[in-house]
């Protein structure tokens, strides 16, 4: 049975929806479009990472030098160290070839008894004394033979001996020559390390502008100002401090002198009386003389506030005189790290070489140096201490009053003169 139904056109539906499509895809393709023109900024650099402020590359730098300083004090120990092995290593090697010398000699020695012995130890003890021309030559050849087997018993202990000691000398300067490798290299690791931390500085300061350079060297100014004013601040404390103490003896030195004049003066009063005849008339006496008050020493006051009167106080000052004296010679003179002088020196070098001038022999490091003398409080620095920096004491100099220092700073630098304050002080150490 036929269908009534139209027949469907195909074309007609399919090409409204391809229409409807079409105009969808267009509307989302122009608002993505919008969307990005709206949105669209600066293309994305390679690097999102933003550039560090100076502050930040000056803080940089700064951590970089310290941590140089700390490889520095490692290489100094591993080098003193090195040095010490080295010297023994030497030591054993001389004790060695002298025993073998001995051990030589009496090889040599046992050779000719034994070469003694064979030629005369061939016929019995009977037949030589029948052969031989002059019986009393048998008995001097026999009191021969029995020295020389006396001394070739000797001669074979001490040879023994000798063998024993020196396979031991050689044993310990092996085990010596060992050690003395294993520490050279480290050594040159530490050295390594030093020179890497320096070169990661220079790196950081050849990527600035000159301007930038400019603006960092401000940024040092004003950063040694600021230590100046607080070691200016600290002289004026002691000082003052100082200061105080001198018109505080002076006081007790004039109420003695007071108290003394008060008790004289009471004394005249009583022997003061009626005559004995009961005139009333004054007795004419004779005034005992004034009492002289006790001088009070007014001992040298230093610009720290410390006094020198002492014998030991004196022998200090003395010593430090020289110790600045030497640093002072020393200003403007390069520092190298690993340096002890007389050209050059590093920060722990200076100080070394300086103490050594007062007959004092410090510690090659600062962290063995800290360990020396006694601890004080910054207030009560004396010139010729020692002040150390850092948490992990990896710089010292020495201090010279007034809240000032002569120190090896850093590579790039010299000797100077420096507020205390440049650096967060960790210490301070009276040498002796």
């Amino acid at each position: 049975m036929a269908s009534h139904r139209k027949p469907r056109n195909s074309f007609g539906p399919i090409r409204s929806t391809s229409q409807a499509v079409g105009i969808t895809t267009a509307a989302v393709t122009s608002v993505a479009l919008l969307s990005q023109t709206a949105y669209a900024g600066p293309p994305a650099s390679p690097s999102t990472a933003p550039e560090p402020s100076l502050e930040e590359v000056r803080k940089k730098v700064d951590d970089l030098y310290q941590r140089a300083g700390v490889a520095t004090q490692k290489y100094n120990a591993v080098k003193e160290r090195t040095d010490k092995q080295r010297g023994q290593v030497d030591k054993l090697l001389d004790e060695a070839a002298q025993r073998t010398a001995k051990l030589n000699d009496t090889r040599q020695e046992l050779g000719a008894i034994a070469a003694a012995q064979y030629r005369n130890g061939g016929a019995s003890d009977t037949a030589t004394l029948m052969l031989a021309d002059d019986p009393q030559s048998y008995f001097d050849q026999r009191h021969l033979m029995s020295r020389l087997s006396g001394k070739q018993e000797k001669s074979l202990s001490d040879y023994q001996q000798l063998q024993a000691t020196a396979a031991k000398k050689r044993g310990e300067a092996t085990k010596s020559m060992k050690t003395l490798a294993e520490t050279q290299g480290e050594l040159k690791s530490s050295k390594r390390e030093v020179q890497r931390k320096l070169s990661e500085a220079r790196e950081l300061l050849s990527t600035l502008t000159a301007e930038e350079k400019a603006r960092l060297a401000a940024l040092e100014k004003k950063r040694e100002a600021e230590a100046r004013e607080k070691a200016k601040e600290l002289a004026r404390k002691k000082a003052a401090e100082a200061e105080r103490k001198r018109l505080a003896k002076e006081a007790t030195a004039k109420e003695q002198k007071q108290g003394q004049e008060q008790s004289s003066n009471t004394d005249a009063g009583t022997d003061a009386g009626p005559n004995d005849d009961g005139s009333g008339g004054a007795t004419e006496t004779t005034p005992p003389p004034a009492a002289t008050p006790t001088p009070t020493p007014s001992p040298d006051t230093s610009t720290d506030g410390s006094t020198t009167g002492d014998s030991t106080n004196d022998s200090y000052a003395a010593k430090a005189e020289k110790v600045i004296a030497f640093a002072e010679a020393q200003i403007g003179k390069p520092y190298v790290w690993g340096a002890q002088g007389p050209d050059s020196y590093d920060c722990s070098g200076l100080t070394g070489a300086a103490w050594k001038t007062a007959g004092v022999t410090l510690p090659r490091t600062t962290w063995d140096q800290v360990k020396f003398g006694t601890q004080v409080s910054v207030d009560d620095a004396k010139p010729g201490d020692l002040v150390f920096f850092y948490d992990d004491i990896s710089h010292v100099g020495i201090y010279i009053g007034d809240g000032k220092m002569i120190h090896a700073p850093k590579p790039g630098t010299n000797v100077r003169t420096e507020s205390i304050y440049y650096m967060p002080i960790h210490s301070v150490r009276r040498v002796a």
